[in-house]
């Protein structure tokens, strides 16, 4: 009865605890974010085994702290946040990968390709510029040849269309000009 009372508690907790640290995704996180993570799931199991659950929250929670403290020191110092997070890398530019950034980032050109295909983009040619962010997604710019069609986009076309409209109306066509004067002119012969 006592472990699953403990359960319950560090369930709870941890939920609180992780709903403090913030919500992010596990693809979204930083480094320090999936160690302060896996250390506080580590510290929830641990007094249902051993030690006593007070203990626990208490442990996790200064891994909480030390996480928000972390997050604060980044924004406030950028060489920080360099230090913990990272910045991102181009993994891309004009088309071409960047081999030597991967090598860096120990990442390989088919590992690069799972990232566009997830992303919908089927050739590097289609690509401007591409990112690898600090938390593992790929950030890209397509050329402008492959971007999807935007509501701007579609509003120029249409004033495009609109004023090419406007000008054909405009243009007269010179056969106008002689069916007008027939019109007026009485001493025209029409032929039965």
């Amino acid at each position: 009865m006592e472990t699953a009372w403990q359960s319950i508690v560090m369930v709870i907790s941890g939920v609180l605890l992780l709903r403090i640290a913030g919500r992010k995704s596990i693809s979204q996180m930083t480094m320090a974010q999936t160690v302060v993570m896996i250390s506080i799931g580590s510290i929830i199991i641990e007094p249902i085994v051993e030690t006593s659950v007070w203990e626990a929250i208490i442990g996790a929670g200064i891994f909480i702290i030390a996480l928000i403290t972390m997050e604060y020191v980044q924004i406030k110092f950028n060489f920080l946040e360099k230090l913990i997070t990272g910045k991102s890398k181009v993994v891309i530019e004009n088309g071409v990968p960047h081999t030597e950034n991967l090598k860096k980032l120990r990442y390989t050109v088919d590992q690069l390709e799972i990232q566009l295909r997830q992303q919908g983009i089927t050739s590097f040619s289609d690509v401007q510029k591409a990112t690898l962010e600090p938390n593992g997604q790929l950030g890209y710019e397509l050329v402008p040849d492959a971007r999807p069609l935007t509501v701007k986009d579609f509003k120029q076309l249409l004033q495009i269309e609109q004023n090419q409209d406007a000008n054909q109306q405009e243009a007269h066509n010179i056969f106008d000009e002689l069916s007008e004067k027939d019109k007026k002119d009485p001493d025209s012969v029409t032929f039965k």
